[in-house]
């Protein structure tokens, strides 16, 4: 990913096809090694093709792929509410030492006086 993203920032700032070269100077300069087998293979399957070209067709294949969530929900909303096993009375301890400490900072910020009194 680091390395087409590399690609694709040197063709935003100018450079039409940008070498070997120039992909590893600019990740040098962010402290990033790179890998020059990776980096071959995404130059050799690069050659010769148009970036907006591979764009349009990577959008056209995502717009098949189903998103949506449908079920995804239900989980935080058992966690939530200690709906398994044993794990549920522990948890309301907790949350009750919380928002102690909640309400004993709010008071050290009131000071004694309102800001608008």
């Amino acid at each position: 990913m680091r390395y087409i993203a590399a690609y694709l920032l040197l063709q935003i700032g100018g450079k039409a096809s940008p070498t070997k070269a120039d992909i590893t100077k600019l990740l040098d300069t962010v402290g990033i090694d790179s890998d020059e087998d990776r980096l071959d293979k995404l130059l050799s399957e690069l050659d010769g093709k148009s970036i907006d070209d591979l764009i349009n067709q990577g959008s056209s294949k995502l717009s098949s792929v189903p998103s949506g969530g449908g079920g995804g929900g239900g989980g935080a909303v058992a966690a939530a509410s200690g709906g398994g096993g044993g794990g549920g009375g522990a948890a309301a301890p907790e949350e009750r030492k919380e928002e102690k400490k909640e309400e004993k900072e709010e008071s050290d910020d009131d000071m004694g006086f309102g800001l608008f009194d």
